[in-house]
Parts: structure tokens; sequence; C-alpha cells
């Protein structure tokens, strides 16, 4: 049984409140915690950035907007939490020391953001040290890290495997605004290269990879590790 700790990005689980994931989520997550340990820090999406938008226009500033998203993605973990019933424990962690302390129950730890500045990402990274995981899964809204922002760039090619420092190379080094993100966070890679936790960057549109990736072995997205032994499948 291994430990894994899951990134769900709210733009994949929550785009909005009218169209959603977390059914479908719900019934992987639950199935996966029949065979392995999981946490899952929940993103804020579409509806974070919502309430960013609406406070910088009152001239809120950053600091407050990013209490507020941190906020939403605290009622996005609720609503999953919610889905997923007897297989989650029933509070929402809000600090690392109480995640942490839920996850010896055996039960689907479920958490959003933590602090003003720090993604979600970031707490996935620094989660997955406390606990000593096996595993962090992004789960996000491309299919795997491109030598660029492929939206941007055509020419931007596919990465298979990455080292912690190429992955570091490839991402920006730009202070991010409240609601801003790129495909993972600086900060979480720096995380991730001093714990030696295996990352897999994989595409959460759809639930079903994540299932085939944990437990069928089949992944396709990007791997980090400094190691050359791939974690898939997990056993």
């Amino acid at each position: 049984m291994k430990r894994i700790v899951l990134s769900l990005g709210g733009s994949v689980l929550v785009p909005d409140l009218e169209s959603h994931r977390i059914t479908g989520y719900a019934s992987v997550l639950a199935e996966i915690s029949g065979r392995h340990r999981l946490a899952v820090v929940v993103g804020g999406g579409g509806e974070a950035r919502r309430y960013i938008t609406a406070a910088r226009k009152l001239g809120i500033d950053d600091g407050t907007a990013d209490d507020l998203g941190i906020l939403v993605t605290r009622l996005n973990a609720t609503l999953l939490a919610g889905a997923l019933g007897e297989a989650a424990y029933p509070r929402i962690a809000t600090t690392y020391d109480e995640a942490a302390g839920y996850a010896s129950c055996g039960k689907i730890v479920v958490m959003g953001g933590v602090i003003p500045g720090q993604t979600t990402d970031a707490v996935a990274a620094l989660l997955a040290e406390r606990i000593r995981a096996d595993l962090l899964v992004n789960a996000t809204s491309v299919d795997a890290i491109y030598s660029a922002d492929p939206k941007k760039e055509p020419r931007a090619k596919r990465q298979d495997r990455l080292t912690p420092a190429r992955l570091r190379d490839i991402l920006s080094v730009d202070r991010l605004k409240a609601g801003e993100s790129t495909v993972f966070d600086m900060v979480a890679a720096r995380i991730l290269e001093r714990s030696g936790v295996p990352l897999a960057v994989l595409d959460g549109r759809d639930p079903a990879i994540l299932r085939q990736a944990i437990l069928e072995g089949e992944f396709s997205g990007t791997l980090v590790t400094a190691g050359k032994k791939s974690p898939f499948p997990l056993e």
C-alpha cells in the first residue's frame, strides 16, 4: 500500500459550479483508497478566479484576494469530501499537522489552501514531504509538461520524463499574483527536489486517466524523478 498525495486542480475539478467533475472523481478516488493511502489537495479553479477578480476591482490587496481564494479551495474540498461520503475523513484539513493526523485513520484526507501566497501545488508538495509520500500526482488541465507553454509556443515539445533540475529550468521564476497559475509551481518543484518524492503530471480532465495510472500502471504524462526507476506500476 503506497502513500499518494494528489494535487487536484480546481480548473479540472470545478471549472465552475455548473460544470464540475466531482462525481466522477469521487468514484475513482474511493476505488484508489481501497488499495492505497490517499490525500487530496484541491485547487480553487474558476470560482476562485471570479472572487479574486471581484476583489481586485474593489481595490483589495493581493494578500486578501489570496485569502478569498483559499476559502474557495476549502469549499471545493468540502464538496469533494461530501461526495466521497464514508471514504473521506469527515473534516477538511486546514493545516499540515491536521492532514498528517487525519491520514493515520486510513480514510481519504481532503484539504485546500493553507496560507496566502502559497499555491495548492506547494501545499501538496509540502504534505507529500511531511507524510513521506511515495508519489505526488498533479492532475491538471494539460496532458503533460512541455518545454514551453504549448498554448503560446506551437513548437513546444512534450516531456515524458524530467529530472527535478530540468523541471525548474522549464518553470517560470516570475512571482505569481493571486489567481494565476502554471502547469506546476516553482516552490512546489523545489520542495520535491529536496524531498525526493517523484512527481507524475497527467491530464486531469478525465478521472479515468488517473485511475489507469494508479490502479493499472498505465501512465501517460510526465514523470519527474531523480531516480532511474519509475514508480509505475504501483505495488
